[in-house]
């Protein structure tokens, strides 16, 4: 398969994906795409593709920042500020991962974001 058609394949997949999707749904595809681009963002490190890492890198830290963006901290409490406060910490370790370029802290980003993950999908559960 090419690569461009690859790309159409994963912007299908996505729009149904979010087209019905809740709130929290939403958080879940965000989340497994975050997951998804850090995987590529070490692949990159490892690799030693500069601006191929930069752009990776970037990308995660803007979904990070779509989903602290998305937080109600007036409402959400002291869970909320430090969910706030995480994802501004894993967006810090990705800047200092592409600088250093060392995989090793985007590891340590996967790992927190993949438990914040599962939070969510408890959340989910929950509400299913």
């Amino acid at each position: 398969m090419s690569y461009d058609a690859y790309q159409s394949y994963q912007a299908v997949h996505l729009h149904a994906q979010t087209a019905q999707a809740s709130p929290l749904q939403l958080v879940l595809v965000l989340m497994d795409g975050l997951l998804d681009e850090l995987a590529r963002a070490r692949a990159h490190i490892e690799a030693r593709r500069f601006e191929l890492k930069a752009a990776s890198l970037d990308k995660c830290v803007s979904i990070i920042n779509g989903l602290s963006s998305a937080l109600d901290l007036e409402a959400g409490g002291e869970v909320v500020h430090n969910l706030a406060r995480l994802y501004d910490y894993c967006a810090d370790r990705l800047y200092r991962a592409g600088v250093e370029m060392n995989p090793a802290v985007v590891d340590e980003v996967q790992r927190l974001l993949g438990q914040i993950r599962g939070g969510w999908q408890g959340v989910m559960a929950r509400h299913a």
